[in-house]
């Protein structure tokens, strides 16, 4: 099986497919005004055809995961078929979706139906009134109930993220361990990063993840090792408690030292980091069957370009002007 390797000998086994930029929330550090067309309509997004075709590449590649993100990705009135299609490929062993949960008490049965295998869950606040100052949306009891249908529907873990701000969530730790000491949830706490649009929220609001490590070792959870195709989250363990707690700091030393993920945008541009600028074009070579040789040359050598870092500690956010802008 070929690799997907880049010039400072980092794998690549994990894809990370946007599948739309639309979403339904106006996450304070995210959307804050809404979704804003930036001239894309619903026919501007990959093709049913177009990601079975470029999840076909990444697969003979040697990816071995990827995760549907968007925007909200259950918007997409196909996407249960979306899921169909990259499970199609048999290299692809782990299919999961990020969400904000509002469709998953009424879908997450079919969605594993149609081979999905893991799930995500956006939560950043236990409370009702927090959450919809938040998310801009009065759904926290509809998300709630999703996560209890995941588990329902044959789930044995959900992991829920939750964006790491100063004095909104980061004082409620008590609160969240205590919701997954009976429940298999791994609750990664994501250290809320700079955008172009997001100075301001930053700088207000930005707290290390390591202070929640400080907390936590000394109260017994243990750092688990981590598998090639997992995410860049350091996972704890504690004897005691069904859940887990995940640690995502993309400002640590080192960080993107362990990176093992591409990004594809929902208009079919290859990004080689979140922070990254206007991306590679592949789209030209997803119209048919014919294009995968040159499609497979034309990703290999645009890893070739991947930089070693991403530079968020000097200020740069590179093109990214908001999280959803390529699914981050």
């Amino acid at each position: 099986m070929p690799e997907l390797i880049d010039a400072f000998a980092r794998k690549f086994y994990y894809l990370r497919l946007s599948v739309t930029d639309v979403c339904n929330f106006r996450c304070t550090y995210c959307l804050p005004d809404g979704y804003r067309p930036d001239g894309n309509t619903n026919k501007s997004f990959l093709s049913l055809d177009e990601i079975r075709r470029v999840t076909r590449a990444f697969a003979e590649l040697g990816t071995e995961k990827v995760r549907l993100t968007g925007g909200e990705p259950s918007l997409r009135r196909d996407f249960r078929e979306i899921i169909a299609a990259v499970r199609s490929h048999a290299q692809i062993s782990t299919l999961a979706v990020t969400t904000n949960g509002y469709r998953l008490a009424r879908d997450i049965a079919g969605w594993r139906e149609a081979g999905l295998t893991a799930l995500n869950v956006s939560v950043d606040s236990l409370d009702p009134r927090q959450f919809r100052l938040i998310t801009g949306q009065d759904k926290f009891r509809q998300v709630m109930a999703g996560i209890d249908a995941a588990f329902a529907a044959g789930f044995s873990k959900v992991k829920v993220n939750t964006v790491l701000m100063r004095n909104v969530n980061d004082i409620h730790l008590d609160d969240f361990l205590a919701w997954i000491k009976t429940r298999p949830i791994q609750l990664r706490f994501i250290e809320l990063m700079e955008t172009g649009d997001g100075a301001d929220l930053f700088r207000t609001r930005h707290v290390s993840g390591e202070t929640l490590r400080r907390r936590l070792e000394p109260m017994g959870w243990e750092l688990q090792p981590r598998g090639r195709s997992d995410g860049p989250a350091l996972v704890f363990r504690h004897p005691d408690y069904q859940g887990e707690i995940g640690l995502i700091m993309p400002y640590a030393k080192d960080f993107c030292a362990s990176c093992n993920r591409l990004r594809v945008s929902a208009v079919g541009n290859l990004h080689l980091c979140l922070f990254g600028e206007d991306g590679i074009p592949l789209r030209d070579l997803l119209g048919d069957d014919q294009g995968l040789a040159m499609l497979k040359e034309r990703i290999t050598g645009g890893l070739r370009l991947k930089k070693q870092t991403h530079f968020l500690h000097d200020g740069n956010t590179g093109g990214t002007r908001n999280l959803s802008f390529i699914g981050g």
